[in-house]
């Protein structure tokens, strides 16, 4: 099958046009995706005006790996802020809109931080697959940043500081701050810790896999230590000139690496209804570069 790709801006984001992601797709349209979406997209690729059911939309996901799940259960009983009824399925919702006053979906309203899908867990789920059916007027924007360029960025001296150390990633369905950990205990939420440094298994290139709603905690430093580095790194990892801001039509399929990218979304009316689908690709331990570096 013969497509188009057009950049989505100078650091991140590929749209693919000329394919119907709803129908059967052969080996070499589903390589040459690939290629475009981990090289040419950097780990973003997104197709517009698709038409898919639930069953369409995983089928097309399973030709880029497992359809990956939840994360499990949090560690306590603790309730969670946003469960909905198929909070565990593998084609989850992520809505606002309510039925008998709770949302049928996840992360329903509001602004969501910058973030890495499921670094909170020792085998984060690969990639997420996100299709939009209703969309608000006005915001409800994702935006994605670049990680490679991130790394690629940074001053000597931050590299020096975080090489070979990992740092501890939580979550608690909290989406517009940080978890305070002297209040919570860690073994309370989902956590693992993940090296800050990664080697993407596929392209072999360095990324910074930290970012602003779930890392906690450099290895081996004091809080305050951790912290002043932490925010330091922000200000690369959310830089404007390595990101891309998406605005939703229904009918958008957005594939997205977890490895290499990090992303947000931007405050919504709660008066107007969004509606997406998630379904994502199951991923292994994430590899340190470290320790790629070492063995090569």
């Amino acid at each position: 099958m013969d497509f188009t790709l057009h950049p989505l801006s100078p650091a991140i984001g590929v749209e693919a046009r000329g394919v119907d992601i709803s129908r059967p797709l052969d080996a070499q349209t589903v390589a040459a995706l690939r290629r475009a979406w981990q090289h040419d997209g950097n780990g973003l690729l997104i197709f517009r005006d698709q038409s898919l059911d639930k069953d369409q939309q995983r089928a097309f996901c399973s030709l880029f790996g497992t359809i990956g799940g939840r994360a499990g259960a949090l560690p306590t009983k603790r309730p969670r802020a946003f469960e909905g009824p198929d909070y565990n399925s593998e084609a989850m919702l992520v809505s606002n809109i309510r039925e008998n006053g709770k949302p049928i979906g996840v992360l329903p309203d509001g602004e969501l931080w910058f973030h890495h899908d499921m670094c909170y867990a020792v085998a984060p789920n690969r990639a997420s697959f996100l299709y939009s059916m209703e969309v608000p007027k006005t915001g409800g924007d994702t935006m994605f940043c670049n990680m490679y360029a991130a790394y690629e960025n940074l001053p000597a001296r931050l590299r020096d500081a975080i090489e070979g150390k990992r740092v501890l990633q939580a979550f608690d369905e909290v989406q517009d701050r940080r978890l305070d950990l002297s209040v919570v205990p860690v073994e309370d939420v989902k956590h693992a810790w993940q090296p800050m440094v990664l080697r993407h298994p596929e392209t072999g290139r360095r990324a910074l896999y930290v970012n602003r709603l779930m890392s906690h905690l450099i290895e081996g430093l004091s809080q305050a230590d951790s912290d002043g580095i932490l925010e330091e790194l922000y200000a690369y990892t959310e830089a404007p000139e390595i990101r891309y801001t998406h605005k939703w039509r229904p009918g958008d399929l957005l594939m997205w690496d977890n490895l290499c990218s990090i992303h947000a979304r931007t405050d919504f009316p709660s008066t107007e209804r969004r509606l997406m689908r998630r379904v994502t690709i199951s991923g292994e331990p994430v590899i340190p570069a470290w320790e790629m570096r070492a063995a090569g």
